[in-house]
């Protein structure tokens, strides 16, 4: 089978090394030439703009994104919806907010276009381990498909699925991500309590290890976590600051208007917030207000 790829930054060219690995021929197009220049390493045939890359496909084509959600998306489908005719398929496999996709999906359907949103799981290790692919849109249109999300996911019969119509796999993706905040703040929490207790635990990775096997908190997050803790225990070299993709946010915003309580995946993209507050004027404001009602001492902040 034979689709574009157009978006080849880390994980785009994971994907198409994959496919390409796979037996498929893949077009490759991003605005970076050193991305381009690197996906024709690994086997993908080169494309120097999304007209170029939409010429070198068969048709019914088909055109994977992996850009950035927002603006990005649609411009890139502006880019290449010239060059597309009915019955060809966008796949949208980035970050997208579900709503979107389900926008996206009824404008290209007027068009006589097909768009199918896949959230896509898998990170850096989806090359070798596969990715997770949870796809929204037509059923009929994803069993066309079907070779390209066998050969994606872990297996052909496991980490991957139709999950609904249009908007489903990018909601699903989002819910995803909510939790996976939750567990990552979760394995973060305890490991900081660990750590504050050296006179009875000194080695945080062997704790992981112990719970990597046959515990009820075991998961690929924890193996991550003990890689890290294997590599530098102290964690010195990391800044304590945690960026978020979007997906946490849309999480609670949905959680609030479904009046579902999400408590712990809302608590934990606050936390997220504030670990980026370096100026910390809360913290400023609610020691000035115990040192105020109580005469609690206030640390001076050290000169710079």
């Amino acid at each position: 089978m034979e689709l574009g790829m157009i978006g080849l930054g880390r994980m785009g060219a994971n994907m198409t090394e994959r496919l390409v690995r796979g037996g498929h021929r893949v077009v490759g197009y991003d605005r970076s030439p050193d991305a381009v220049a690197h996906a024709r390493r690994l086997g993908a045939v080169a494309a120097e703009s999304p007209t170029a890359l939409t010429e070198q496909l068969s048709r019914p084509r088909i055109v994977w994104l992996m850009v950035p959600a927002g603006n990005p998306v649609d411009e890139t489908i502006e880019a290449v919806l010239p060059h597309l005719t009915a019955d060809d398929v966008i796949i949208d496999g980035g970050n997208s907010y579900y709503k979107d996709s389900v926008r996206r999906a009824a404008g290209l359907e007027k068009r006589g276009l097909y768009y199918v949103d896949v959230g896509t799981s898998g990170g850096v290790w989806g090359l070798t381990e596969g990715y997770s692919l949870m796809i929204g849109g037509p059923r009929d249109i994803l069993e066309r498909l079907r070779p390209v999300f066998e050969t994606l996911a872990p297996a052909p019969d496991k980490g991957w699925g139709h999950v609904g119509p249009s908007g489903a796999g990018h909601f699903v993706k989002m819910i995803h991500n909510g939790i996976e905040y939750g567990l990552m703040q979760a394995y973060a929490e305890g490991f900081a309590i660990l750590k504050q207790k050296p006179e009875l635990v000194s080695d945080l990775p062997q704790i992981a290890e112990i719970w990597r096997h046959g515990s009820v908190v075991r998961s690929w997050l924890l193996d991550l976590v003990a890689r890290a803790l294997h590599a530098d225990p102290h964690l010195k070299d990391i800044a304590p600051r945690v960026a978020d993709s979007g997906e946490g946010r849309w999480t609670v915003a949905e959680a609030i208007a479904l009046d579902v309580p999400a408590p712990v995946i809302t608590l934990s993209l606050l936390q997220r917030l504030r670990s980026r507050d370096q100026e910390s004027y809360s913290d400023r404001m609610l020691a000035a207000m115990r040192y105020q009602f109580g005469g609690h001492a206030v640390e001076q902040e050290p000169e710079r």
